[in-house]
């Protein structure tokens, strides 16, 4: 699908497209030692190769880096969780680039840590803002974005190995909340915690909905205090691996001018 035909499909007028207009909001954890990675993954690691004047003259660096696709601001893909969906380099575009709903669980996430993002939650959104319309991506902030450089206080644990997934607690999306966004026709959906499923889940069943239906997931999405309920747009562009199951994100959010 051409650029063209995404912004053609998009529920925002016209002139919300304009992007000399606006701002742009950064969502996205940058990539170091001390990015979240499920307790099992390996780390990120950046190795220095050059980094220097050589002897030429000129000044040059250059990095090797490593690391599971699963960690850091990422994108899940739906091979992830779904025999035969879409791997990252085949999920199309206009999953990835659309209008936004940012729906809050601020509150009840800070009330309980292993909140589930409910389809009751999803439905007060909608009796306040309007339906969440096909081609949406939804984001689910859980106000988590601001731990993230505590490991134990944004996962529940800084400890690494198989052990340490029983230890695992953050909020997520819960099975009548992911089925509920099937049934809107969602592009995608992202939350500010390590998974979309909550941390003690043992059936991972909001992976499985959604990917079952081809709807790639981004997680450890970055703060999204700025962004409003509606009104934003989303760019969310993976490492395009291919065959992947998931990879590295860069996610923006575009708030139109006044």
């Amino acid at each position: 699908m051409t650029t063209a035909a995404i912004w053609c499909g998009l529920a925002l007028p016209a002139a919300a497209q304009d992007l000399a207009a606006g701002r742009w909001i950064e969502l996205t954890h940058p990539f170091n030692e001390n990015s979240v990675y499920w307790p099992t993954a390996e780390m990120f690691t950046k190795t220095e190769v050059f980094h220097g004047h050589t002897e030429g003259g000129w000044f040059y660096a250059a990095y090797n880096f490593a690391a599971a696709e699963h960690g850091g601001t990422h994108m899940d893909s739906p091979i992830h969780f779904a025999e035969g969906a879409h791997t990252t380099d085949q999920v199309p575009l206009d999953r990835l680039i659309g209008p936004a709903v940012v729906i809050d669980v601020t509150e009840q996430a800070t009330a309980d840590v292993d909140y589930l993002v409910s389809a009751a939650d999803i439905e007060a959104f909608e009796a306040e803002h309007g339906p969440i319309g096909a081609g949406t991506i939804v984001l689910l902030n859980a106000g988590r974005a601001g731990l993230y450089g505590d490991r134990k206080a944004y996962m529940g644990t800084d400890e690494r190995g198989e052990e340490a997934v029983a230890k695992l607690h953050f909020p997520g999306l819960g099975a009548d909340g992911a089925a509920l966004l099937v049934e809107r026709g969602i592009a995608a959906v992202g939350i500010d915690t390590p998974s979309i499923d909550y941390g003690q889940s043992k059936d991972f069943a909001a992976h499985v909905e959604l990917m079952t239906h081809n709807i790639p997931v981004f997680e450890n999405v970055g703060d999204m205090s700025d962004l409003p309920a509606t009104g934003a747009m989303i760019v969310a562009l993976p490492m395009m691996i291919e065959g992947g199951s998931g990879g590295p994100l860069r996610i923006v959010a575009h708030l139109p001018g006044e």
